[in-house]
């Protein structure tokens, strides 16, 4: 019993130490883990402190879709990301904020805001969350995404992605060249009633996506007046000055369509040789999840008919 005694307390004190050393390496572990959690992140604005991995995204302008695509948790969007259809499923149980609620985004503790540089309360943004903003166009549509995957510690998936999307829109570029011809021209319009607007190359509803990477052609009046904003307001009666050999139509559920019913329109070619087709004007904008959709649409009307 002796010789038992002083075994047992040298085991107690062997079994202590591994204990101090397995706390000590835990605390050492944990503050390593500390220091990796936030990264400098360059921002258009300078350096921004931000999560390495961000856990709880508000996204106070048109990023949503980029950040879904990711795959990197939101707790918050704005009202046009809630409106659309395509994020319906994505975003059950995200909750609808804006920059004018600060305090619903209190309560929504996110560990970063992503909005635009025309966002609202931005200073007051900043002390709630790590928050970092876009200009809009300032960045390619591409780039853009490409940037959204550098902010959240995904680049290597956003190229991917990006390098998949380009190859698949160029290849259905060309077939649809070989089909309606390469001097046939395409122009988008939106609206309905006494204003309608045509646009450019970078102004969403699949302009990118036809412009950009399938190269089909704008007709020269639409480009010669989107070149400075990237859009152009114009009357219905006008429309046939603006309209190329086919037209992508955004269009909203409830829009008026009497213009659709008034000569002037039934007169312009592409309408009398069915070239019109119709997109969701809800499904605009440049996100990978919406252009996705565009890509989609856009293929089923010139290869599909």
């Amino acid at each position: 019993m002796k010789k038992l005694i002083p075994f047992l307390l040298l085991l107690v004190l062997i079994l202590s130490a591994c204990g101090n050393q397995t706390t000590e390496d835990e605390g050492s572990s944990k503050k390593e883990d500390s220091s990796a959690k936030m990264v400098t992140y360059q921002s258009e604005n300078g350096p921004v402190k931000v999560p390495k991995h961000p856990q709880r995204v508000v996204v106070l302008s048109e990023f949503a879709g980029n950040v879904l695509n990711l795959g990197v948790n939101l707790v918050g969007v704005d009202q046009w990301a809630k409106s659309n259809p395509l994020f319906k499923d994505e975003l059950k149980g995200v909750e609808k904020v804006s920059a004018d609620n600060l305090e619903k985004i209190i309560e929504l503790n996110p560990d970063l805001i992503i909005g635009l540089s025309k966002t609202k309360n931005i200073d007051q943004l900043k002390k709630i969350a790590p928050t970092v903003t876009f200009t809009y166009g300032k960045l390619g549509y591409l780039e853009k995404h490409r940037e959204i995957g550098k902010l959240l510690n995904k680049e290597e998936k956003a190229n991917q992605w990006i390098k998949d999307f380009k190859k698949r829109a160029q290849a259905a570029g060309k077939k649809i060249r070989s089909k309606i011809g390469e001097d046939a021209t395409v122009s988008v319009i939106e609206g309905s009633g006494k204003q309608l607007y045509v646009f450019g190359d970078n102004w969403g509803r699949g302009t990118e996506i036809m412009y950009q990477e399938m190269k089909l052609n704008m007709p020269q009046k639409v480009k010669d007046m989107t070149s400075d904003k990237g859009y152009h307001a114009i009357s219905p009666e006008v429309l046939p000055k603006y309209a190329g050999d086919y037209i992508i139509f955004s269009k909203k559920p409830d829009a008026d369509p009497s213009f659709q019913k008034t000569d002037v329109y039934k007169n312009i070619p592409a309408v009398k040789n069915d070239h019109v087709f119709e997109i969701d004007a809800r499904k605009y904008l440049n996100d990978p999840i919406t252009l996705e959709y565009q890509l989609d649409v856009i293929k089923k009307a010139f290869l599909d008919k």
